[in-house]
This record gives C-alpha cells, structure tokens and sequence, in this order.
C-alpha cells in the first residue's frame, strides 16, 4: 500500500505525481504496489501521520489485500513509526507482518542495493546509520526494512541489536574511510585543474537516461544501462570528442529524485562535489514524462548543493518515445533545449555543437605581449587556452589567444588588446 498526503494548501496533481514516483521506487526496491491512497489534512498528526482513525482504516485496506507493508510518501519520525506499528499489530520478531515504511527507507533501500564500490557501499552505510540513530529507541526495533523490500542486502541489517554508542563508533569509522576516499579525489580533481581539461556533469532525473547519455557521448560499451530508478550510484568520467576538435570529462553522478533523505544529500556530497567542480552541467531530462518537474527537482536539490549559476545545457530526452505533437510543444516551451535521443543517436550532433558553442562562451578572446622572461605565462595559456596566433617582439612574445574567462584577472597586465 503506497500512502500520501495533501497538506494545506498543497496540490492533489503535486502529491498524484509524487505517489506515481514512490510507486516507480517501490518497483525498483522489488515491490509491487497494490493499492494508493492520497490523504487531505491541514498539516501531519505528530502522532500518526494522518490520524489514528484514517491509519486504522488504511492498515485494514492493506490487511485485506494480504499486503506486506505500508509505504508513506514522506519520511515519518521515530515517534509516528513506532506509533503506526503498534496500530498495525507488528511483531518485529515474526518473519511476515505489515511493515511500516517511508519514502527514505524505501530510497536507503534501493541505494543498498545498488551500490558496487566501495565507497558507493560507505556511502550507503552511514546514510542508513545516520537514519537509524534516532530510531534505536522504539522504531529500531524493525530496522530490517532496510533490507527487507526486495532483498535481504541492506547496510548493517545484522546489527538491528546494536546500541547507540556502537552505531556511533562504525559512523566515526565509515566517515574516516570517505574522508580518505575524498583526499584522493581531490588530488584527482587538482590535476585535472593542472590539465586544463573542462569537465561536463551529467545531472538529471533519476531514470532519464543519463547512463545511456554517457555512453552515446562517449562511444564507451563498458557503462551500465538499466531501465530503473537510481541504477547509478558511483560516478563514471570518460573522455568525450567534440565537433570542434576539443576533449572534456563527461561525469555522470547519482540522479534525483523529488524529497531526495537529506541523508542521503550528506553522505554523497563528495561524489555530488564532482558537479560543484565541473566546468559545465548537461541537465539530462526524460521528455516523455513530465519535463517541467522533473527540472524542478533537479534544480532543487543543485540549490541545496549550492551549486547555482553553473553555466548548463539540457538534453530533452527519449525523443524517440514522444509524438509530432508532443515534439512541437516541447520546442515552444523549452526553446533553449536540444530535442534528442540517447538511444537512437537522434540529435547527438546538434547536442554536442550545443555544448562546443557553451564551452566557448566561457573563454574570452585577447590579444598579449608577454616579457621572454615570463615565460611561465606563455607556457600556462597554451595548456589551458587556445592560441590563435603567435609571435615575437624586441621585448617578449605576442600572442593572441583565446583563455578561461577566470583567467583574465591573473594575466591582464600583459593584455594589449581584447
């Protein structure tokens, strides 16, 4: 049973969406929904959620469906699990029983399910810690949903007995890891900085075909591809050639979703880093579903990255699943976009001029005289810019090129002209 609410003033089309989400998520975790119902109140019962009265109707609609949990479109505090458990009779000890879930859970779920790496698993692990913390006390007595949807693989599901100070000492440990994990990452980052290579950040909704993307742009056969919610969690970079004869990193990150646990947010925020670093965003959405929230929910979570401003592209996806109609609608709305599919190559030259003519904004064209004895200057513009022309002078060497528009300030009083 999917459950999801209408607060205030909230809208009943916003909460239809979200609920269709939970059910994609709930199918991706191994589940399969049986019933959805959605719920007006003024605000939550800090209690039940919806009330004692609706959830005793709800969990015996679930009850006769013979359903195995209940999963709610918002993240329930300890006191409201717990309080829905008692209501629906759980015994944390039985094998069967109705489960009370929300949506983190569910996600946390899926994302253990997913992760291969190992910091993708550390990731995962002190999200599902971070979560269970508050919940040692009551609610954490049923802590096996975290592996317990579509699989018995969840981080830690053998500690369900474990106190607070153990949980805290194997946060203390997870983090260590990640902050090793991250040290090698930003040397990775310094370098690619040294190189002067731009890096382009796939983001997008999750399941709107940023992998297939990655591996369009990049002609790479190794990136895995599958048609389900949050099937990567571990960046993939790779090389990818574009029209005008430069080369970028093309990063593909973990993909959003509307209420993404704030857990979550924390525990990848090095892997998420990677968009925070990168030169540009490809903003990768599903156009044949619904482009203006799925836009929404990435642009949310990016401002809660603090990752605002970023010069970006968007990719109107799956072109090959919409009609005539549906393709001149999009052109109207979103005049900016490139209309194209990953999977057929429709539109992927058009794209990647996009990107060429981006990229190019971001440099600026100046003309220069620089003393031979800075010839560290010299050195410096040809690995990060391009030189269009080059000479010499009585007194050093003239250049014009074009440079990173950052790099202005740092060389202008060579600038003779631009």
């Amino acid at each position: 049973m999917l459950v999801g609410a209408v607060f205030g003033r909230g809208s009943d089309e916003d909460a239809q969406w979200s609920l269709d989400e939970l059910e994609a998520l709930a199918d991706t975790a191994g589940a399969d929904a049986l019933d959805k119902v959605i719920q007006h109140r003024d605000s939550p019962d800090p209690a039940t959620y919806l009330g004692k009265g609706k959830m005793k109707e709800i969990i015996d609609i679930a009850l006769t469906f013979d359903a195995d949990m209940v999963v709610f479109d918002d993240e329930l505090t300890p006191a409201q699990g717990r309080n829905l458990e008692d209501l629906a009779g759980v015994n944390p000890l039985a094998e069967r029983g109705l489960k009370i879930v929300d949506r983190t859970g569910l996600i946390l779920d899926i994302f253990a399910q997913h992760a291969r790496s190992s910091e993708g698993k550390l990731q995962v692990e002190l999200a599902a810690l971070t979560y269970r913390l508050p919940r040692l006390r009551g609610w954490g007595e049923v802590l096996s949903r975290l592996g317990g949807v579509g699989t018995s693989r969840g981080p830690g599901e053998t500690q369900l007995e474990v106190d607070r100070r153990a949980i805290l000492r194997r946060m203390q440990r997870v983090k260590k890891d990640l902050e090793d994990i991250e040290r090698t990452r930003q040397l990775k980052r310094k370098q690619r900085k040294r190189n002067a290579v731009p890096i382009v950040a796939l983001v997008g909704y999750t399941n709107a075909g940023k992998s297939t993307m990655l591996k369009r742009l990049t002609a790479e056969k190794d990136v895995l591809v599958q048609n389900q919610l949050f099937s990567t969690l571990d960046p993939t970079t790779r090389r990818m050639h574009l029209p005008a004869g430069n080369t970028v990193l093309l990063t593909d990150t973990v993909g959003f979703v509307r209420k993404l646990p704030h857990q979550l947010v924390e525990a990848f925020r090095s892997t998420l880093e990677e968009v925070g670093e990168a030169t540009m965003l490809l903003h990768v959405v599903d156009s044949s579903g619904d482009v203006d929230r799925q836009m929404d929910a990435v642009e949310t979570v990016l401002k809660e990255m603090g990752v605002v401003g970023r010069p970006s592209v968007v990719a109107l996806n799956k072109a090959d699943l919409i009609d005539e109609d549906r393709l001149a609608e999009l052109k109207r709305s979103h005049p900016e976009a490139v209309i194209c599919s990953a999977a057929t190559g429709a539109g992927i030259e058009g794209l990647l001029e996009q990107i060429d003519r981006e990229l190019a904004k971001l440099k600026v064209e100046v003309e220069m005289e620089i003393p031979f004895d800075r010839g560290e200057v010299v050195a410096r513009i040809h690995d990060e810019g391009d030189v269009l022309h080059e000479g010499y002078t009585e007194t050093g060497t003239r250049l014009v090129a074009r440079i990173p528009r950052e790099m202005l300030k740092e060389v202008e009083e060579f600038v003779t002209a631009g």
